[in-house]
């Protein structure tokens, strides 16, 4: 499982691009403007990023898509 996982969180430019929205939409939800509304929709377009750098991930490892 290790092996699998190894390539999955290098620090391509997918990875860093997830990583940086996230933290960006995380840092306006609770501090720029902390309100209870947004950050729940937040958390709504965090958890969709996630699904498609999951699916993402999963389609470069089963098919070796590679850019």
């Amino acid at each position: 499982m290790r092996e699998l996982l190894d390539d999955a969180f290098e620090p391509n430019r997918w990875n860093v691009l997830t990583a940086a929205g996230v933290a960006g939409l995380l840092f306006v939800a609770y501090v720029v403007y902390p309100n209870r509304i947004l950050q729940y929709g937040v958390w709504l377009v965090i958890f969709t990023l996630w699904m498609v750098w999951f699916v993402y991930a999963g389609v470069e490892y089963v098919y070796g898509i590679d850019s």
